[in-house]
Formats: C-alpha cells, structure tokens, sequence
C-alpha cells in the first residue's frame, strides 16, 4: 500500500516530496510578515517523524547550519519516514541576533503557549501545533549563551533501556547529561507527551563554530540511522562511547575584575585547581577561581570580565573521569580538519 502524504498546516507533501513551507507565526510593527522557514522530506516508506530544529534561542546559529548541512546530505534522499528540518524557530531573535523575542521573554520557557498569551505564549502555540505534535522523535539544536561557549555534549533525561537514550547513544557527542526537565521548554513539553527528545549543546552564540557544526551534522545523521531512517553504514568511523555525567556546577568569580583563564575547554581538572584568576585592572587585588569538583570543563565564559559570583567555568562530573576524559580526547582527534578552538 502507498504511503500517506504527509499534512502540515494547509500544505501536502506526497511521498518521496521535499517541500519548503514559511509558517507565518506574527507581523513586524512595519505590517511586514515573518514566517517560521520549514523543509519536509517525506519519504516514500514508512518510518519515524522526526523534527530538527535550531534557533529557538536567538543568536544560537550554530544549529542553522547544522540544519543546512543535514538538509544538502545525499543520504536523506532514500528516507524512510519523514524529516522536519527547521533551521530557525524565534526568527524574532534571528533578525534581531539576539537570545530573546521583543517583549525579552525567553521562547524556550514558554511551552506549550497559549493562542492568547503573551507574543512568546502565542509564538511557542504555533509551533507546537504545527510542528511539534506532529513529531516522533526530536533533536533540539542549542549553543552557549553569549559570551559562553559549550563543549559539544547532549542533555537529555535519561532512563535505561529508552528510546532517549538509544538516540543520544547513537549521536556521538562526548559527553551526556543527564539532565533535569525545565518546565516551560520544547523538552518538558514534548517529553510530557512521550516524545523522546534530545538537546545538542555545543559551540557559543552569534558565532559560527565548526568543531561543533560538523559533530552536530555528523550526529543527526547517526541518530536517523540508528531510527531506521537512513540506509546504509556511518562512512567515519564510530566515535568513542559518550560518558554519562551524573552532574555538573559552575565556578564563579570570587571578586569584580577581569578573568585570566587557565585551563581550556574540555581540561579535566581536579577539586581546588585553580581554573583562573580574576584581578582589578591594576592587580591590586587578585582572586583565585577554584574547581568545585573533580571533572571535565564543558562550558566556560570567553568574556574576560567578570562581576563577583559570576559563572565561570562549568564542570562536569564523572563516576568514571579517565573514560569521560578518554572520550573527548577521541572526538578531539577526529575533528577534520584538526582545531585548536577549544583552547584561548
């Protein structure tokens, strides 16, 4: 039996179609229309809906051209179910290069909307209607905040033997967290309706980060493989398993100043180091950055000035920390071409 076109909104895709749709989602003071940018592939067999998306935060670009690159691979054009590639949600903070929408609500708090709420409210109503309730399966694309960068690494909540987790093995990133649901998020929202979901973490905001482009392409890729939705062997070869964090905290600044760091991104680093030092402009007084716990640094600040109490350096924690810091070496030594971007 041929399998059913696929609907989204008023716009029909047959099997084997690929279809560029703009969802209008508000207008712009100016009466000028903006519209959320959507590609279907539907395939011509049955399988998984899956929706991946980048941009719900802004300045987060990073996951736009992991969308872009997804969407070019000659491997999607035998798929088997469907794919829902979004490469930018809050196209207000798109335009803007900004995390917010204008009214500076946070769109990744606002799920699941309300057809009359707030802009965001309405905005996250949309797409959730639309888009979201139509998915299986779903990979969330995020970057760090501004002037933060991420190592690469998926958050997810985790239970053994589940679907999540068999996604987020099959990614490749080399760190999992396992992480809490935050009320209002894409993630509690979907996960809330069965749908397994996870969310990419890798590279900084406004800021077009290759070693976590490529992984982050590389990875969705594996994961629609490891769906049934893709034919055919991952040509590179299979990264080092990921190793489940089982939690992670920040270090802050311990004074106002300016921050020099000493270690780099991904460094493992024992409890007490010192991970920098803060100073005045005229190194009065200094202040040392201690770890909090023994881990791998997967997130830090890359704005060297810093207020007192100020989150710093992000350090994830490990049951086993020579197989975590095993794991990233490995996925640093396939990063093509090599990169120095995790280091200042």
């Amino acid at each position: 039996m041929p399998r059913a076109p696929f609907q989204l909104g008023e716009h029909t895709i047959m099997p084997g179609q690929r279809l560029q749709i703009d969802v209008p989602v508000a207008r712009l003071y100016t009466h000028t229309p903006l519209h959320i940018p959507v590609e279907v592939v539907h395939g011509r067999k049955d399988g998984p809906v899956l929706l991946v998306c980048g941009g719900i935060h802004g300045d987060e670009i990073n996951g736009v051209e992991i969308v872009r690159r997804v969407l070019r691979a000659k491997a999607i054009n035998g798929i088997r179910g469907t794919l829902i590639a979004v490469p930018v949600v809050n196209v207000f903070g798109f335009l803007q290069q900004t995390r917010y929408l204008p009214d500076r609500r946070d769109l990744n708090r606002c799920f699941p909307g309300s057809e009359s709420g707030s802009l965001g409210g309405r905005i996250a109503a949309l797409f959730r209607e639309q888009i979201v309730d139509h998915a299986t399966h779903i990979i969330d694309l995020h970057t760090g905040a501004i002037h933060r960068t991420n190592l690469p690494q998926i958050r997810a909540q985790l239970r053994p033997g589940s679907e999540t987790e068999r996604m987020a093995d099959a990614f490749g990133a080399p760190v999992v967290l396992n992480a809490e649901l935050r009320e209002g998020s894409l993630r509690h929202y979907a996960q809330s309706r069965g749908i397994p979901v996870l969310t990419y973490e890798a590279g900084e905001a406004l800021r077009f980060d290759e070693w976590a482009i490529a992984p982050g392409a590389r990875g969705v890729l594996r994961v629609m493989r490891r769906l049934g939705m893709l034919a055919g062997e991952q040509r590179r070869r299979t990264p080092a398993p990921a190793e489940l964090a089982n939690g992670s905290s920040w270090a802050r600044a311990p004074i106002d100043g300016i921050l020099r760091p000493k270690v780099r991104l991904g460094a493992r680093v024992a409890k007490g180091e010192v991970l920098g030092k803060v100073a005045d402009p005229f190194g009065n007084e200094e202040g040392e950055v201690r770890a909090v716990a023994d881990g791998i640094v997967i997130g830090m600040s890359r704005l060297p000035l810093a207020n007192e109490g100020e989150a710093l350096f992000h350090i994830a924690r490990f049951d086993e920390i020579e197989e975590a810091e095993t794991a990233i070496e490995s996925f640093n030594s396939s990063l093509v071409p090599p990169t120095d971007s995790f280091s200042f």
